[in-house]
């Protein structure tokens, strides 16, 4: 009898070992990727090649390709693109991403760490799937999503055959982001527990950014690997001047997700700004627990919120009202606009083009127009974006209108200076003449 109680507790201690906790990290993505890869190679019927993508690595994804595809807005042509067009950096990648299913223990000890530093954390799950080279990770809800083909990289990866808008990427393998890999998943982890997707301007978006790169330093007691970190440390007043013209822009491009073509031969320097921040409010506090939980908590969409964390922060020199007047005081103007007269009754219908004049010269890769206040009704229709001036002050655009119509359009903060500041916007709104 008791050496039936004994197997008895010893099947209980197998069946308890074999339904142990499944894994956070899952990297199934990769293998059925390398399946559609290898049978693709057979054939040159491109039919064929699309239906192997589909049905051996789409249609086998895991949430996380499915999560990762809409974030960047994946296709299935954009692997079949970059499978066609990269095939040597591809098979210079299969050894370093075959690793992905070894690391998950790595991955869930720097999770463990975060969760020490951080009780409140929510589960999240961690996938390391595959995209087209448009990012090494990001996060969607409360899903971590890696892209391999880049996070996995190292200084073996082959680069002779991407474009140059993928330039910045052989400073990146060169720096081997394999090795870290765990900062990276603790950097988007943190993603899934803040309280938002993203911030309402380049001040928050930068704070949510940073927060997430400093979050993992003091998780892991690792050195952010992000060279804009150690750059911006180097160069802190200069950044800070060059910021502040642009903090309460809309737009991202010279500070996230940018290239090395700027004024600091650095990229992602807004990381840096965010970081410093967080950093400040860090080192001041005297409950580092609260400060890690305020920092993760902010709401990056509360513009109250925001500008007031900031100023109590003192990162800046002056306070973020006086800043943020500084910063519309800059904001170019329309001067003009021309032969069109704006609240005319009765502007000439036959008018086939005008010409918009701002305060200071354009940066002409950047427009947009919106609807006026009484919307699409009244819009003046754009025929034909005729160009700017050759030195980026005035635009010339083609117009079609009829008698005794009211037209309104708003030339739109699209319109920036070469410096990244956007326009004023301006309403263009006036009736043409009845025949």
């Amino acid at each position: 009898m008791k050496s039936l109680i004994q197997l008895f507790i010893l099947a209980l201690v197998v069946i308890s070992c074999s339904t142990s906790s499944p894994s956070l990290v899952i990297s199934s993505d990769i293998d059925h990727f390398w399946e559609a890869y290898d049978k693709i190679q057979e054939t040159s019927d491109t039919a064929m090649q699309k239906e192997f993508l589909q049905t051996l690595f789409l249609d086998r994804g895991t949430p996380g390709l499915s999560a990762i595809m809409q974030a960047r807005r994946y296709t299935i042509d954009s692997y079949l693109d970059a499978i066609h067009d990269y095939p040597k950096f591809w098979e210079s990648m299969r050894p370093n991403m075959a690793k992905a299913k070894t690391l998950g223990p790595e991955i869930e000890e720097g999770i463990a760490d975060f969760e020490k530093i951080y009780p409140q954390l929510r589960p999240a799950k961690v996938y390391f799937t595959v995209g087209a080279l448009r990012t090494n990770g990001t996060a969607m809800d409360s899903l971590v999503l890696i892209g391999s083909e880049l996070a996995l990289a190292d200084e073996t990866a082959v680069t002779e055959e991407l474009p140059s808008t993928f330039g910045h990427l052989r400073t990146y393998f060169d720096s081997n982001p394999i090795e870290n890999v765990v900062f990276l998943n603790v950097h988007e982890y943190v993603h899934t527990q803040q309280s938002t997707h993203g911030g309402y301007d380049l001040l928050s978006q930068c704070l949510f950014e940073g927060i997430a790169e400093f979050i993992p330093v003091i998780a892991t007691g690792q050195a952010s690997p992000t060279p804009a970190i150690a750059y911006g440390k180097a160069n802190d007043q200069a950044i800070q001047a060059a910021f502040t013209k642009e903090m309460f822009s809309p737009f991202y491009n010279n500070w996230i997700w940018n290239s090395a073509d700027n004024i600091f031969g650095t990229r992602d320097l807004g990381y840096y700004v965010g970081y410093a921040i967080a950093e400040k409010y860090y080192e001041a506090a005297t409950d580092k627990s609260k400060a890690i939980q305020a920092l993760i908590e902010l709401d990056f969409n509360d513009t109250l919120a925001i500008e007031s964390f900031v100023d109590q922060v003192g990162y800046f020199e002056s306070p973020i009202a006086d800043l943020k007047a500084a910063y519309e005081a800059s904001r170019p103007e329309v001067e003009s606009i021309s032969p069109l007269q704006n609240g005319s009754e009765k502007v000439d219908p036959n008018i086939e083009e005008f010409t918009i004049t701002f305060s200071e010269s354009m940066n002409t890769q950047h427009r947009n127009f919106q609807y006026g206040p009484k919307g699409e009704e009244t819009v003046l229709g754009i025929q034909d974006f005729l160009g700017f001036s050759e030195d980026g002050k005035s635009v010339r655009l083609a117009i079609k209108m009829e008698p005794g119509q009211q037209y309104q359009i708003v030339v739109g903060e699209g319109f920036r200076t070469a410096a990244g500041v956007p326009l004023r916007p301006y309403l263009i709104d006036f009736r043409t003449a009845a025949d």
